[in-house]
């Protein structure tokens, strides 16, 4: 039998979903089963783009632009004005979501073999994209203790070798919640300008900044301009996931020009995708405003329920909307899947991802896990008591 690729073989199983058999055979004893392993908001997609593929006008679905709709990104262009991002369409390229933008920029940046700094725990798909595209993680740490907060510019320097060509951040950060300041953007400019690096900056969750804290985007950095590739997405802002529209950004042509060359390989984004994300951007701010409110309500239900929890904490996040918590377990793969298998309060249990998945670091992330707050107020809270009743059984309890 024909061997199966060295590629295929370090690709890790996503942590977010590999616990779905576990899901559903729970599902199928009766059980409900609160999801806050994934970030899929319970949130209603805008209307408008839902009836805008309804009244899809064309008689034939044809391929698009591969950078995207023409239509669709003048209009990105006009969104990221207000948010004081000057852009050109041509200095934008739309993805199968954010995870194929992230594909064309590392594909585009790097060569096998090259080498990305990544603060962990992050996202757990970008081990995965690193891996599709030939290069190497280089981890650096950010701990709970300080709230997640951006490593020092030392530690960034000692992950620093000749085959660096690049940082990636997610800012707010996807799993930590934490949200990036001006200053420790600055010191990534610094970084990045030190070195002639790439600074590929995951801004997904721009909308969702809580407290009063107002996001800094990487495309504000002055002197680096030619080095930041900006990523964002419809699927969060719009809860519009299934949709799979990211962008790529980026004022460095050269690198435009080289990643549209593999965007006209995949041929085309989705068209039913860009009809329906073109439509969503026509909602106003009470959108925004009122499922901010909604995801802060969330937000401290966990915040106050895991701190009220023995021996397990979090810190409060700042923006998107997951938190990493430590708990005292021994370990939080054992712990996810038991908490399906095994356990059951009320005929109620919870999936949640272990955070393992989230760093590069073997060993990191055992007692910690992801949870994402995507679910309404009443069904938070109900999660949050099935959390805490497993904790007081659990067997490998630690502390």
């Amino acid at each position: 039998m024909p061997e199966i690729s060295k590629k295929g073989k370090r690709m890790p199983a996503s942590p977010i979903r590999k616990l779905v058999p576990y899901a559903d055979s729970a599902k199928q004893k009766g059980r409900t089963v609160y999801h806050l392993n994934i970030g899929q908001p319970d949130i209603n997609t805008p209307e408008v783009a839902l009836e805008a593929v309804k009244n899809y006008p064309h008689q034939v679905v044809e391929y698009s632009h591969s950078q995207g709709i023409p239509s669709l990104r003048e209009k990105l262009v006009g969104y990221y004005k207000q948010h004081d991002i000057e852009v050109t369409s041509d200095e934008i390229i739309v993805g199968a979501g954010a995870s194929e933008a992230i594909l064309f920029a590392m594909n585009s940046c790097f060569d096998p073999g090259d080498e990305i700094v990544i603060p962990e725990p992050f996202y757990a798909n970008y081990n995965s994209f690193a891996i599709n595209a030939g290069i190497e993680v280089k981890p650096i740490f950010s701990s709970i203790d300080t709230g997640f907060a951006l490593p020092p510019i030392a530690e960034f320097e000692k992950a620093i070798t000749d085959k660096t060509k690049g940082i990636l951040i997610c800012n707010p950060n996807n799993p930590t919640g934490y949200l990036y300041s001006k200053e420790e953007l600055e010191t990534l400019r610094d970084i990045v300008k030190k070195y002639d690096l790439y600074l590929i900056a995951d801004e997904v969750y721009r909308e969702f900044c809580y407290d009063g804290n107002k996001h800094y985007s990487a495309m504000y950095l002055e002197g680096i301009e030619q080095n930041v590739v900006l990523i964002d997405s419809v699927s969060k802002r719009y809860s519009a996931c299934g949709i799979r529209i990211g962008y790529m950004i980026s004022k460095n042509k050269e690198l435009m020009q080289t990643a549209l060359k593999f965007a006209q390989a995949r041929l085309s984004p989705p068209s039913f995708g860009q009809v329906a994300a073109e439509a969503a951007m026509d909602v106003g701010d009470d959108y925004f405003e009122a499922n901010l409110k909604e995801y802060d309500a969330r937000r401290k239900v966990v915040y106050e329920s895991i701190n009220a929890m023995e021996g397990a904490e979090c810190p409060m996040p700042k923006g998107a909307f997951y938190v990493v918590a430590k708990l005292p377990i021994d370990d939080s793969d054992k712990f996810c899947q038991w908490l399906l298998e095994d356990f059951e309060y009320e005929n109620q249990t919870v999936m949640l991802a272990p955070a393992s998945g989230f760093y590069s670091t073997p060993g990191r992330g055992k007692d910690e896990v992801r949870i994402s707050y995507v679910l309404k107020v009443e069904n938070m809270k109900k999660s949050m008591k099935c959390l805490a009743e497993a904790l007081k059984v659990y067997p490998g309890r630690s502390g």
